[in-house]
């Protein structure tokens, strides 16, 4: 191979290799993004926030609930803000975070604790939300919840 030719094959693997760590360290940016998001998510519904929930979810959101209940946004909306429900803690543990291109896939347990219809209730389950990225911002689109047996 001529200099000038492994000088420019040199560069082409050395500007490929700059582009990949670039790209790594934007998909971890974005998926710490979502994990945030995630956290916010906990903290609209703790305080039944329909506002900020809102603007977490996307307009097509299809949410199945840990009886198996399929929602949409705005029957989920209001299965949060309800009054017989009142929570004091949602957390999550142990969150993944995988990117797809403009989506990202999280999956985690929970746990909630609070009081449902006058009784003290404690809730542990599983969870995968599916994020997608439109127009620039990230929002839930899907969510199931599954409980797990004590």
């Amino acid at each position: 191979m001529t200099r000038p030719l492994l000088t420019v094959c040199l560069m082409l693997f050395a500007s490929s290799v700059i582009g990949l760590s670039q790209e790594r360290s934007n998909s971890n940016d974005e998926k710490a993004k979502v994990l945030s998001l995630e956290v916010l998510w906990n903290q609209a519904e703790q305080s039944k926030d329909a506002k900020a929930l809102n603007q977490l979810l996307g307009n097509t959101l299809t949410y199945i609930d840990e009886t198996g209940l399929l929602l949409d946004k705005s029957e989920f909306l209001v299965s949060v803000t309800r009054t017989s429900l009142d929570t004091d803690q949602i957390f999550n543990e142990g969150m993944t975070a995988n990117r797809y291109g403009d989506v990202i896939l999280v999956t985690g347990t929970y746990r909630e604790k609070g009081i449902e219809k006058g009784k003290p209730f404690v809730k542990r389950g599983r969870f995968t939300d599916v994020w997608a990225k439109q127009a620039g911002i990230w929002q839930c689109v899907s969510s199931q919840t599954t409980l797990l047996l004590k």
